[in-house]
């Protein structure tokens, strides 16, 4: 297995992943990445898949595509100015190699990117049991505050990352397609 950034070729693979990952969410899912991913190259960020093994065998990494993870530029709106504020969403494992690590191995190479670009911080929503391990902490702890009272204060974490100040606080504000197709928080 190998991690490399998504390729435009990837696409319909990865659009697959994300409806077999995410059920019935996976078509927000995938409208949220369609309208994130051309932000990547405006903006900062990235965007990794994890492939299984090498289709042709010509050393590419042009194998089926087993996961995704993407980081994406929203804002924190901070006591002092507006600053960009990295946020990881989706990460997504083909459910039969879920618990194999690559799920885990694509967060880290998607910080790994985020910290040599000089970002100080990466947001996102999840299971803190799972993204704690990883060096994620309740952002709420550290003085950020979150988009929606529909995320719970334990899903919206920070990984503080090296560049990161302690005066650092505010509130998260989602980039636009993240409300433009309801994917913010948990609805009743």
């Amino acid at each position: 297995m190998g991690i490399r950034p998504e390729r435009s070729t990837d696409a319909a693979a990865v659009a697959a992943l994300h409806l077999a990952a995410f059920g019935a969410h996976g078509d927000v899912v995938n409208a949220m990445v369609r309208d994130l991913r051309p932000t990547i190259a405006e903006l900062g960020g990235c965007s990794f898949v994890a492939v299984d093994g090498d289709g042709d065998g010509d050393g590419d990494g042009d194998g089926r595509v087993v996961g995704h993870v993407m980081i994406t530029m929203s804002l924190l709106d901070a006591p002092d100015r507006l600053m960009p504020a990295p946020v990881l969403s989706p990460l997504a494992v083909e459910r039969d190699r879920q618990g194999a690590g690559i799920g885990s191995t694509l967060v880290r190479r998607a910080l790994e990117h985020a910290e040599a670009a000089g970002s100080p911080f990466v947001f996102l929503e999840g299971d803190p049991a799972y993204y704690s391990r990883l060096g994620f902490v309740a952002a709420g702890g550290l003085g950020f505050r979150r988009p929606s009272l529909r995320i719970p204060e334990a899903a919206f974490q920070v990984h503080p990352l090296g560049s990161y100040d302690a005066s650092m606080t505010g509130t998260l504000v989602y980039a636009w397609p993240f409300w433009a197709h309801d994917a913010v928080g948990l609805r009743d």
